[in-house]
């Protein structure tokens, strides 16, 4: 195998785009010799580590809660929530983002997911896309961000140029930036109004994001958008009363929440949910009949 020569490389961040040793996500794993362990003790000990994700996404609380509480108020006056990230980060946003219609019964166009490399890299890495620190801008500007949107650039290492450049030129047109990073101080840190910084240590495979920090990131992630969705009414008491009935199961489960909720027969429910496209729909126009 032929040797890359990167001794000219040169980051399009300067020092912050280069890994730094100091980075926790590049620290050595915790734990060693693991091609030498049987299954059952990777698992454990996998499982252990996992453990402490739940702990560090804890201590980010307050400045979750402070954007929750921006992007409600941005979206009450018709305003979007951008997610900006390259591989496995960028591909937790695009996740988040497409499960709010049929979970919520939102309009696609409400929360959005960029990623590094378009709709490609969804499955396949795509060379070079994350360090190019103006293309994020470029793709968000197609949807016309404005004052009243939100941007959150989300990043493992923190250090992605991608998200930086969105997080960069978004704070400089004065739009609500944030970032979630597993690194403290990160470079997309410094270019966000509200830092969401969950340590969650070492990775078990030294340097693969794709466990502890993605597994806080889809944490964070989760909180952010199921919060905002209750906060603007698409939940009732603890029920998806907003859900697209896609398919049977889901309709099933609606038909339930209307029996329960309006004391009616299986079928009668099955009927008024149908005819009305959704739980929350048809318990307003029953009760209005």
């Amino acid at each position: 195998m032929n040797k890359i020569d990167d001794s000219n490389f040169k980051s399009p961040l300067g020092d912050l785009g280069a890994v730094k040793v100091g980075l926790v996500t590049e620290q050595p794993s915790l734990h060693t010799n693991l091609d030498q362990k049987p299954v059952g003790e990777l698992l454990r000990e996998m499982n252990a580590e996992d453990q402490k994700v739940a702990l560090a996404v804890e201590k980010t609380i307050p400045q979750i809660e402070e954007l929750v509480t921006k992007i409600v108020e941005r979206m009450k006056r018709g305003g979007r929530l951008f997610y900006i990230g390259a591989g496995t980060s960028g591909r937790l946003g695009v996740l988040d983002a497409s499960e709010i219609p049929p979970t919520f019964g939102m309009p696609a166009g409400l929360v959005i997911g960029l990623i590094a490399g378009g709709d490609v890299a969804l499955r396949n890495p795509v060379e070079n896309a994350e360090d190019d620190t103006e293309k994020a801008w470029q793709e968000l500007q197609q949807f016309n961000v404005n004052k009243n949107d939100i941007v959150v650039g989300l990043a493992a290492s923190g250090t992605t140029p991608y998200v930086v450049g969105a997080l960069r030129n978004a704070r400089a047109n004065s739009i609500l930036t944030a970032s979630i990073a597993c690194n403290p101080d990160s470079a997309i840190a410094q270019e966000a109004d509200i830092r969401i910084e969950a340590i969650v240590g070492p990775e078990f495979v030294t340097g693969s994001t794709r466990l502890k920090s993605g597994t806080a990131q889809k944490l964070i992630l989760n909180m952010i958008s199921t919060t905002v969705m209750i906060q603007l009414g698409r939940v009732k008491g603890n029920k998806m009363v907003n859900m697209q009935l896609t398919n049977s199961k889901l309709i099933d489960r609606g038909t339930r929440m209307l029996m329960e909720e309006l004391k009616l027969e299986y079928e009668q429910a099955r009927s008024l949910l149908l005819i009305h496209g959704s739980v929350q729909k048809a318990i307003e126009v029953y009760l209005e009949g």
